[in-house]
């Protein structure tokens, strides 16, 4: 009986914990069907080929191989180039910055892995 109890106590922290995890996608896919991941945070994994910083705050192009996004950060600050990372933040379609307009990037959300 507290055998039971116990596993399923486990599986309903586990369909918890899962449900509550952002969706890890590939770049190529956000690129591809941007209105389906519009305003959803999502997990992306790659490497950064661009940068630039503003006293922490800024951003960078992450590429994973399938297709290359903007990330901006406020609070964590903004990877080297070449630095492998995991990336979790709100994906927001028309951004401006500094005269440029990028048709999708990533709002960082989260910490990020490296």
């Amino acid at each position: 009986m507290r055998s039971r109890r116990a596993l399923r106590t486990f599986l309903l922290t586990l369909v918890v914990f899962l449900v509550g995890c952002p969706q890890q996608v590939k770049i190529g896919d956000l690129i591809s069907n941007p209105s389906h991941y519009a305003d959803k945070e999502v997990t992306i994994v790659g490497t950064v080929t661009s940068n630039f910083d503003i006293f922490g705050s800024g951003g960078f192009e992450l590429d994973d191989g399938s297709g290359k996004i903007w990330v901006l950060s406020d609070k964590f600050g903004v990877p080297s180039k070449g630095v492998r990372a995991g990336i979790t933040g709100r994906v927001s379609k028309g951004v401006n910055i500094g005269g440029r307009s990028l048709a999708l990037v990533i709002r960082q959300t989260q910490k990020p892995h490296y």
